[in-house]
């Protein structure tokens, strides 16, 4: 065991972490995730923890399921909306197969490999998106396409409804190590953005699923519904 390694697990250790999530993307850009005890974390770090990719769409079939997931130790962070007593944390994962082989279908992999070439030729490649998104009303629990609110453009209240909620998007988002720019109300009625800094397109990928997962968790605390599709409504 590395001495990196024994500092992080004696970070988790002095964390209270009682839980660690694996998480990964599939093949459809779709976060999935896997909850282990922090006992476990050792073992996920050095050598990594097997689970069934055959179940993952876009993975592979179900005579060769078995697959890797290993840790990103640069990835480790709380998760500020569960529990503080007995926390959760989590950590960005590659894909492995037998042979301690990188996925070739793991898009953090395809990610990684275009950035090497990159690097190769002496680029380094930033991004900075704008994560924009709504915020619907839940009927019985169900999401809808009702309207929040009807403001515009960086509203206010009460026009803008969902500043609270915004708030604890950000403060989320900065105890997991994001540096926020800045948030506001967009254009359509109920839709929102919240802009952070950019960095190197693998870490901003790693961040743009972060930031989707706390959106939606934090959202439904409020009883919402986060939706990033660019056009849930026609016509607006």
């Amino acid at each position: 065991m590395s001495a990196d390694v024994s500092k992080l697990l004696k970070k988790i250790e002095a964390d209270d972490v009682k839980f660690i999530r694996l998480q990964f993307t599939d093949v459809l850009g779709m976060p999935k995730n896997a909850a282990i005890p922090a006992a476990q974390a050792e073992k996920s770090l050095t050598e990594g923890t097997w689970f069934d990719g055959s179940s993952i769409e876009g993975f592979t079939r179900i005579e060769e399921s078995d697959m890797l997931l290993k840790a990103d130790p640069a990835s480790y962070a709380t998760i500020p909306w569960r529990p503080q007593e007995g926390k959760v944390a989590r950590f960005m994962c590659d894909v492995y197969t037998y042979g301690n082989k990188p996925f070739e279908g793991d898009p953090r992999y395809v990610l990684k490999k275009v950035m090497a070439d990159a690097a190769k030729m002496g680029y380094v490649f930033n991004t900075g998106p704008e994560l924009e998104f709504f915020l619907f009303n839940l009927v019985d629990g169900k999401p809808t396409t009702q309207f929040v609110d009807q403001g515009c453009y960086f509203d206010l209240a009460p026009q803008d409804k969902a500043e609270d909620v915004r708030r604890d998007i950000v403060l989320a988002l900065n105890s997991m190590g994001f540096e926020i720019e800045m948030s506001h109300h967009e254009v359509a009625a109920s839709q929102h953005e919240i802009d952070f800094k950019y960095a190197d397109a693998v870490t901003t990928a790693d961040r743009v699923m972060t930031f989707k997962f706390a959106t939606k968790a934090i959202a439904l605390k409020y009883g919402l519904h986060a939706s990033f599709m660019a056009k849930p409504l026609a016509g607006i």
